[in-house]
């Protein structure tokens, strides 16, 4: 019956990864299409400087900041400058919040692409 019962335990575990993975994967997709629909892409790039810091360069200096959230999407909506350089970044007004939010949780996951 314990042999049973990790047997079952191992197999719900398993699933859930493969539910994680794949959940994961798809919000991918979706944040970097929200990123090239609104210009992101034109200034960053996942894992190199292009004018602006790559995904994965934000993601490492606010790794482990509990306000990195809040403060990221402030500067999408309304811009800023000063942080990584004298290019300021532009502000984007028309980008809906929910958008916004998808794009900044899925950079301070380290931009992963799949």
């Amino acid at each position: 019956m314990n042999m049973m019962r990790s047997i079952v335990g191992a197999v719900i575990v398993a699933a859930s990864f493969g539910v994680s993975a794949a959940e994961q994967t798809g919000s991918s997709a979706n944040a970097m299409a929200i990123a090239r629909s609104n210009a992101c892409m034109g200034c960053h790039a996942i894992d190199r400087k292009l004018v602006g810091p790559s995904f994965q360069q934000v993601a490492e200096k606010y790794k482990g900041d509990p306000q990195a959230s809040t403060m990221l999407e402030k500067k999408v909506k309304n811009g800023g400058a000063g942080v990584w350089g004298s290019i300021p970044m532009p502000s984007h007004p028309k980008m809906n919040d929910a958008d916004i939010k998808t794009v900044v949780s899925w950079i301070l996951a380290g931009a992963p692409q799949k």
